[in-house]
């Protein structure tokens, strides 16, 4: 019965004359540019890179210039606004000051029930108030605002 199973298989053998021989030798790449034709490219590539880098340069001096200029030219009205509003911010504080005591006797605007708080300073000098007095009779969100100030360029 194993004799009836038996089939013939084909043995896999070498082409005939045998098979290439194997490369193990270094088979360097292809060399499209030379080492003068890099160095060239490289010198070309930077001199080319400066020139537009120099040209892009000159345009954003140019525009710090002119935003720098425009800048000299209003800070002056800044400052002489924000002074305005310092000083009508003072003027709102002192008449919220006599609408709130107004019923109280002897209270006088700007003094500690008639008496002078800075003794030392002259009386028609301006005497700064801190932070949160100036803040005093103004809306929490003005004040809130700015004690959380970040300034921005």
């Amino acid at each position: 019965m194993a004799e009836a199973c038996h089939i013939a298989k084909k043995q896999d053998l070498p082409p005939p004359g045998g098979y290439k021989p194997i490369p193990y030798k270094r088979i360097p790449a292809k060399q499209y540019f030379s080492g003068y034709a890099w160095f060239a490219g490289y010198i070309g590539m930077t001199v080319v890179s400066a020139y537009l880098f120099n040209i892009t340069q000159k345009k954003i001096h140019k525009n710090e210039i002119e935003a720098r200029s425009a800048k000299l030219a209003i800070y002056p009205m800044l400052l002489a606004e924000r002074d305005r509003e310092y000083l009508k911010q003072l003027r709102r504080n002192r008449d919220a000051e006599a609408e709130l005591m107004h019923d109280v006797p002897g209270w006088e605007v700007g003094t500690y029930y008639g008496e002078r708080v800075y003794k030392l300073v002259p009386p028609d000098a301006l005497v700064e108030p801190i932070f949160h007095e100036y803040y005093a009779h103004s809306s929490p969100f003005e004040w809130f605002k700015r004690a959380h100030l970040k300034l921005r360029s």
